[in-house]
């Protein structure tokens, strides 16, 4: 980067960080910039929010999963990027982040994530801006279609991140962040209370394989209609009660996925919540039909996930300070810490 373009570049981190409290979340055209500061911080606050050193790039905005865990993130004291990516179709814009819990609030410029060039000069001049021992982390609520081209973005750019988005190729997924060497937390789900169940029932599996044998597995989940593809939390499940029940026939495509508002009413989501809600039901009934064990977790809006992710990059920025090499954890890792609030 030049010199010129690296002025450039910190000028723009410095008005995008220097924008005035706002009450709402709101999009708008990009600024001229008029004003200089080399603040880091989240506006709207007389004490820095951390230690300035430690940035997250919260991809997917204006999506409002992304955007739940960028108003975490600002609630648990945690500095946001100027600059984040969002999806192709979308057209460059600045909105700000609020937070109406805290009233912290931050500006990001969103940049579609094909614009790569623009992207990696931001990444380039933020870096400048806080440091050589400074860090740039990155959480992902984008889209199943582009988790693998994010998380190899992510690592030709060396920014560790929290993988919030399902779906893609998850195999492929794991295979280029360990070849990488870069440091992420990648999990089906960010909820507390549901990664706990989760590994409950890992264990269980176990300490007590087959247990359920011979017993029918049915799942059945809901989400809003946006969500493309089948619950991630969901396949996790299955994997134990798989093994609980010895049934290696049951494949993730007998999962019963609904995505429609009278299905999911019917399901028993509110109608105040069908655009964010994540309902599950398993069902494991005996081979003559005497006995049923069902099993239930249902989430109505996005603030477990988004607590949970912004938990999640804590915990990482935690885990890049104390070791020197690249490793994936889960969320049941970040449980285990003691490090989700």
């Amino acid at each position: 980067m030049t010199n010129q373009n690296r002025f450039a570049a910190l000028s723009l981190l410095a008005v995008i960080l220097s924008n005035a409290h706002t009450n709402a979340f709101s999009i708008s055209p990009q600024c001229n910039p008029t004003t200089i500061t080399t603040s880091l911080y989240s506006s709207n606050s007389d004490e820095p929010t951390n230690d300035g050193t430690t940035v997250i790039m919260v991809n997917g905005m204006p999506g409002p999963m992304a955007t739940a865990a960028a108003e975490a993130c600002l609630r648990k004291g945690l500095s946001l990027s100027p600059i984040a990516m969002t999806g192709p179709d979308i057209p460059p814009s600045t909105i700000t982040v609020v937070d109406p819990v805290s009233e912290r609030s931050a500006s990001v410029r969103l940049v579609p994530s094909t614009n790569t060039a623009e992207i990696e000069s931001a990444v380039e001049g933020l870096r400048v801006g806080i440091g050589a021992d400074g860090k740039v982390l990155a959480i992902d609520y984008t889209h199943p279609s582009a988790v693998n081209a994010n998380a190899r973005f992510y690592a030709k750019n060396n920014i560790p991140f929290v993988m919030g988005t399902t779906g893609g190729d998850r195999e492929q997924l794991v295979k280029d962040v360990e070849a990488a060497g870069l440091p992420a937390v990648i999990a089906p789900n960010m909820g507390k209370q549901i990664v706990a169940l989760q590994a409950g029932l890992e264990d269980l599996c176990k300490k007590f394989p087959a247990a359920f044998e011979g017993y029918e597995l049915h799942t059945e989940e809901s989400h809003q209609k946006t969500k493309a593809d089948t619950s991630g939390t969901a396949k996790a499940v299955v994997d134990s009660l798989k093994g609980l029940s010895n049934n290696e026939e049951y494949t993730y495509d007998d999962i019963d996925m609904i995505r429609d508002d009278e299905g999911s009413m019917d399901f028993g989501v509110e109608e105040e919540d069908l655009n964010g809600h994540a309902f599950h039901t398993y069902t494991l009934t005996s081979p003559d039909g005497s006995v049923e064990f069902q099993l239930k977790h249902n989430v109505a809006g996005r603030t477990v996930y988004a607590e949970g992710t912004a938990d999640a990059v804590k915990f990482l920025s935690k885990k890049i300070r104390e070791e020197s090499v690249g490793k994936i954890y889960s969320m049941i890792n970040v449980l285990e810490e003691g490090a989700m609030e």
